[in-house]
């Protein structure tokens, strides 16, 4: 550092004291939890107006729900829903390029995409705050249940698994059904990944919330908690919201957006409502949450073969 100051002019000692003096290792995020409308552009302008709202207090990094775009048209298996998708790059990065660059944020999306003719994938992309494409992943894991008919519209991504380092940390993308393999997420940690993202859609058939409710929003909110211990990481869970029908089908999106820090904690959760949850990110905590419980330290790969195979006929 002596060395540096004494071949720099005033100006830049000054410069170079004021970075060496800050806490490079805090960020600002905020999850934009939505109810979403039937009209696209209504959900566009809900989604640009609360991330400009994000961004006046703070934020430098906004995630969305999983396909904020439009209503959950997974309900149903209906062809002419292949009619939102859309390319990557395309409209919608385009778009929300400018608005990352203008704002000098980064951008998590979740977007339908279209591949090519016949080819899908539920894709989530990484615009950074210069408004460029950093990156995307496409959803590995994809569900077939009740009204959650995903495997009729999305190919299972080829990607793998992703962290993109930006300038804000590096960054790992996971999306909803991924939430519930502890594989996806060590594998996108082991990638350098120091925070997950799991923009999600789920909530509960209403005729099963009374008897099951309490506790599948409990075992999400667990699982969730557990890749935080598991991986010494930040996961940041953002879902939508809402009552959403289609014909005689409806879900009811629970919200409960979320934050865990590296021991599992809450460091902020929203409730069942439109609401922004914005929070500081400390990434000193990565290092202190593994150095008092180093599981990276006392895995046992050589004997993790058996984990490429299912489980045996009990």
């Amino acid at each position: 550092m002596t060395y540096i100051i004494g071949k720099i002019g005033r100006e830049e000692k000054e410069e170079v004291f004021k970075n060496y003096s800050n806490d490079m290792s805090k960020i600002k995020l905020a999850l934009i939890q939505m109810k979403m409308s039937s009209e696209k552009s209504k959900n566009i302008s809900n989604a640009i107006s609360k991330i400009h709202a994000a961004k006046r207090k703070g934020a430098e990094i906004v995630c969305l729900p999983e396909l904020f775009l439009t209503k959950y048209f997974c309900q149903t298996e209906k062809h002419s829903h292949f009619n939102f998708s859309e390319k990557i790059p395309g409209p919608t990065t385009e778009l929300f390029s400018n608005i990352a660059k203008k704002l000098k944020l980064i951008l998590v999306l979740s977007i339908f995409e279209k591949r090519t003719l016949g080819i899908y994938h539920n894709t989530c992309v990484v615009i950074n705050e210069k408004g460029k494409l950093q990156g995307k992943y496409r959803k590995m894991h994809i569900p077939d249940d009740p009204q959650y008919y995903e495997k009729f519209y999305f190919t299972p991504g080829d990607l793998g698994f992703k962290s993109f380092k930006t300038s804000k940390g590096s960054l790992g993308t996971l999306i909803c059904w991924d939430q519930w393999f502890p594989e996806a997420a060590r594998l996108t940690v082991l990638k350098g990944a120091q925070i997950i993202f799991f923009p999600t859609a789920i909530g509960w058939h209403p005729k099963e919330k009374k008897k099951f409710g309490k506790t599948q929003l409990e075992s999400w909110l667990s699982i969730q908690r557990s890749h935080a211990i598991a991986n010494g990481v930040y996961v940041a869970a953002i879902n939508r919201v809402g009552l959403e029908k289609q014909n005689s089908k409806k879900i009811e999106f629970w919200g409960n957006s979320v934050i865990f820090d590296p021991n599992g904690n809450v460091v902020k959760k929203a409730k069942l409502k439109e609401q922004t949850i914005i929070c500081d990110i400390d990434f000193k905590k990565i290092e202190t949450a593994r150095r008092h419980w180093p599981f990276f330290r006392d895995r046992r790969i050589d004997f993790y073969k058996g984990i490429l195979k299912n489980p045996k006929d009990g």
